[in-house]
């Protein structure tokens, strides 16, 4: 068969590539600054950087029928959302799907140093099927006891073991760091990677100590003054070796005349100190480890907001405690999640949790008082409670599954694995902000319920300042390079070439050509204004972002010029250096005007 010149090489659109490139090596050295203010195109080359916060609040929505199956054809106009009891209007709306990864066809073109094409071998690859799926295993070996890290473990080989969709890539982190496997669909690494993990504490194992105040305790003693947390924990500490001498002295006052109530009260006095202290080192060690253990999912959803697919969390733990100076951060991860189409699912890990009486083996009374094992057992049901609550509102909170209370973890991994198959995203943007970091409790309700079940936000703390439009467009950018949704909003085709400069290296040419003729123009001293931002990029196989190039194409066309466009448009050239190998190409195209993109995708083998 006839090799057949591409479109995009035709010379009048050459020549309108060329005087892209023209216009940005001339430069000011060439043009006098009157002259350069008059140019109809300039180009400027960037590093790809992506700012991350948007003004709008987005509240991701599964809604299911009465079987538990997620329904998706829902409009705008059946939602209500509530922001502290009044009702907003619903600004953006959009529709996440759960879809099998397409299969890309390789289009690229090989070409020689002069540029001239190189027909490609009878037997090269026709097509790879893109990496779509991103798994993230979240271990909390932090918080985690051996036995029920040993039993998710277990189900969590056994899930990743029986899993062969194609297309979908898994990673292991835990929240000590101590252990972890980026993306992958080698199962034997998961495996190995899987055995590695055992529990990392703050405070290594070892008896408890005496009093044993838990985080959930002493916030209530020292931020909340609960009495009753502190009667608890001063009855503890009398059963504690450290008290006998206390009671020595209080006992000895008391045959020494002193009344009961001076000797009882003597006894506070010496125990108020010690039981402080437990209490203040118990708040700070806790409050560092649900910090830390914030920092690291915040970390991991930045992490997965580079993978070009659907993103899910799968986190393993007993839960944790957060007081209210954590709650800030909670939000900021929880919006971080949803701007980068992050699920987080949890699954706790006590299983069917009971409580044992006399303690557990890492946590066994010390005492034998049945009236303090009754207040003591009360707090540890609080607890439980408590811990579970974070779990439970991250999942609420990105639209993904939160399973608990039952023993089946290989049944429940499999469960929080999978994400919805649809995920509405409601964005609004409050009204009269007071920019004070205030809770505002949402609320999102359908004009005609029908018997369905919604699964929503809570609420969000409010942010303490605006951002500009210049970061919501950049932000709007990156969620579109690191997604693998195609859009064509805008008049562009993409097309690739290599040149093989190595055994095994090439240059990869991304071009982009576009139809400017179709934009929209700001009129502004007898020119057509408009900027264009390309951003042309290269994943792996997995789906690891490799590397990429972002450029802007800032326009100023006379009406001749733009009158006299070729149809074909012009193409916008960015070259990568690129090791051999299988390749994902992604490219996408915004316009400052229209506020319109264009995203689309492709494969590229470089043998």
């Amino acid at each position: 068969m006839r090799f057949r010149t591409p479109a995009w090489r035709a010379p009048a659109l050459f020549a309108w590539a060329v005087a892209v490139c023209a216009a940005q090596s001339a430069g000011p050295q060439t043009q006098s600054p009157a002259e350069s203010k008059q140019a109809e195109l300039t180009q400027k080359d960037a590093p790809v950087t992506f700012s991350t916060a948007v003004n709008l609040v987005l509240v991701p929505v599964v809604v299911r029928d009465a079987q538990g199956h997620a329904v998706g054809t829902l409009k705008k106009d059946d939602f209500q959302v509530y922001d502290k009891g009044k009702l907003q209007t619903i600004a953006k709306f959009s529709v996440e799907k759960s879809e099998a990864p397409p299969i890309l066809a390789d289009s690229s073109i090989e070409t020689d140093a002069n540029g001239n094409p190189v027909a490609k071998p009878a037997n090269a690859p026709a097509g790879q099927p893109m990496a779509a799926h991103f798994i993230m295993w979240l271990f909390d070996d932090v918080h985690l006891n051996f036995g029920d890290l040993a039993q998710t473990r277990e189900a969590a080989k056994k899930v990743l073991r029986e899993s062969s969709q194609p297309g979908t890539r898994a990673a292991i982190y835990t929240t000590s760091n101590h252990t972890y496997l980026d993306f992958t669909d080698d199962r034997d690494k998961l495996e190995a990677t899987l055995n590695e993990i055992k529990p990392w504490p703050t405070i290594p194992g070892g008896a408890a100590d005496c009093p044993d105040i838990s985080y959930y305790q002493a916030d209530k003693i020292i931020n909340a003054g609960d009495q009753q947390a502190l009667q608890a924990a001063n009855a503890e500490y009398l059963a504690c070796p450290e008290a006998a001498q206390a009671e020595q002295i209080a006992t000895q006052a008391t045959a020494n005349g002193v009344s009961q109530a001076q000797a009882q009260s003597t006894l506070q006095s010496m125990i108020a100190t010690p039981v402080r202290m437990a209490s203040l080192r118990a708040l700070e060690i806790g409050f560092q480890d649900t910090r830390n253990t914030l920092l690291i999912l915040k970390g991991l959803i930045r992490r997965m907001s580079a993978m070009p697919g659907s993103r899910t969390i799968v986190m393993v733990s007993p839960g944790f405690y957060l007081v209210d100076d954590h709650r800030y951060d909670e939000t900021e991860l929880i919006d971080s999640a949803i701007r980068n189409n992050v699920v987080i699912s949890s699954l706790d890990a006590r299983g069917l949790y009971s409580l044992t009486p006399g303690g557990t083996a890492e946590h066994a009374a010390t005492t034998s008082d049945p009236a303090l094992i009754s207040l003591k057992n009360q707090y540890a049901r609080q607890v439980a409670l408590a811990d579970m609550d974070i779990m439970e509102e991250l999942s609420e909170a990105t639209g993904g599954a939160f399973f608990h209370d039952d023993n089946d973890f290989f049944a429940g991994l499999k469960l929080v694995g999978t994400q919805p198959e649809y995920i509405y995203v409601l964005g609004f943007a409050p009204q009269n902000l007071k920019l004070d970091g205030s809770y505002h409790r949402l609320k999102v309700s359908l004009t005609n319920p029908k018997g369905l079940e919604i699964q929503a936000r809570r609420g969000y703390f409010e942010r303490r300042h605006l951002n500009n439009p210049a970061e919501q467009a950049a932000e709007e950018i990156r969620e579109a390079f690191f997604s693998r949704d195609e859009m064509r909003e805008l008049p562009v085709e993409l097309h690739t070439q290599y040149f093989k400069t190595g055994d095994y290296k090439a240059k990869l040419s991304i071009l982009a050509r576009i139809d400017i003729k179709q934009l929209r123009y700001k009129k502004a001293d007898g020119r057509n204004d408009d900027t264009l931002t390309v951003v042309g990029g290269v994943f792996d196989r997995d789906g690891k972002y490799i590397t990429g190039t972002q450029k802007t194409i800032e326009m100023k066309l006379k009406d001749q010029t733009l009158d006299t466009l070729p149809a074909s448009g012009i193409t916008v050239k960015s070259s990568l250096d690129v090791p051999s190998g299988n390749y994902i190409v992604r490219l996408v195209v915004r316009d400052s005007e229209g506020q319109t993109m264009s995203a689309l995708n492709t494969a590229v083998a470089i043998p």
